[in-house]
């Protein structure tokens, strides 16, 4: 039986002090309404956006079906297309194909007539900055469930959104493959394959224009476009510069000391392989209950 899912909180009039000394420290996800976005919730219509974008080529994800499926590939492709034939199709009511864009860059630099019609919420360092993503989705397509190792502000610029999240400490639930879940359909999984799923607790809400959620790292968050849309994503470096790989192009590397941990831990396991069954398990065990006391912290919900 899956537990009762939470609603996002939302708050109106967030300043940037009471984000920074109240809100951010706790960690979990928030609905910030009436923050001054600039005119791009009016603007940016389908037609806007063509003659702005031009036939610049962006890089997208393409799927047959709605649901995009980024652990077997087993119908997601990757294409370029100028970016206003990629609004035009996406924008349209009936689909073949279902398209999301995904160039990693900074909107501003990437396309400056659309740069300025936006204003970024100013809640943290412009040195902390990493990328804004421009998102262009196809209604009705839902991106997988994952995580992002960067704090993370979902700018829902136009259209709306409905968007699942899970709190890190629910990982052992959800049947990770790297930073992504396993079970693609989160609202009707197969129980048979994937019985512990219903025991990570959900947190929803839904975005309209002007919306802004804040999804901080590591929260695992699956998105739902219900209309066209069009958002921003910005990213920014919760942890000093150097925690971060500096071959990380598109900020989804895990930091570096997360990455030696889990290579040291495979040499591990692959040391214990070496042991007859009982002997495995019980070392496994007690390693098992020393990560658990020494890592484990006793202070997050």
């Amino acid at each position: 039986m899956a537990e009762q899912s939470l609603t996002v909180p939302r708050l109106r009039g967030v300043t940037r002090e009471q984000f920074l000394e109240h809100l951010y420290p706790q960690r979990k996800p928030l609905v910030l309404e009436g923050l001054d976005l600039g005119p791009c919730t009016s603007k940016w219509t389908v037609d806007y956006l063509s003659r702005a974008g031009g036939v610049k080529e962006v890089k997208i994800h393409v799927a047959a079906v709605p649901q995009m499926d980024f652990i077997r590939f087993c119908y997601v492709y990757f294409r370029t297309l100028p970016f206003n034939k990629l609004v035009q199709r996406a924008a349209e009511e009936t689909h073949k194909e279902f398209f999301i864009s995904e160039d990693v860059a900074d909107i501003r630099q990437q396309f400056p007539s659309l740069g300025g019609d936006i204003k970024f919420p100013a809640f943290f360092k412009e040195e902390q900055f990493f990328s804004s993503v421009f998102r262009i989705s196809s209604p009705g397509l839902q991106l997988w469930t994952h995580y992002d190792v960067m704090d993370n502000f979902l700018i829902q610029v136009t259209g709306k959104k409905r968007v699942t999240l899970f709190s890190p400490r629910d990982a052992h639930y959800l049947y990770l493959s790297g930073s992504k879940s396993e079970v693609l359909n989160i609202d009707s999984p197969d129980l048979d394959k994937y019985p512990l799923f219903p025991k990570a607790r959900r947190y929803e809400c839904s975005l309209e224009a002007g919306d802004v959620l804040f999804i901080p790292a590591l929260w695992f968050h699956n998105v739902t476009s219900e209309a066209f849309g069009v958002g921003v994503n910005i990213f920014w470096k919760h942890l000093p510069s150097e925690c971060y790989d500096r071959t990380d192009t598109y900020g989804n590397k895990d930091p570096v000391a997360a990455s030696r941990a889990v290579q040291i831990l495979d040499r591990a396991l692959k040391t214990l392989a070496e042991l007859p069954e009982e002997y495995r398990d019980f070392y496994a065990r007690q390693m098992v209950l020393r990560i658990q006391d020494k890592a484990y912290s006793k202070n997050l919900e």
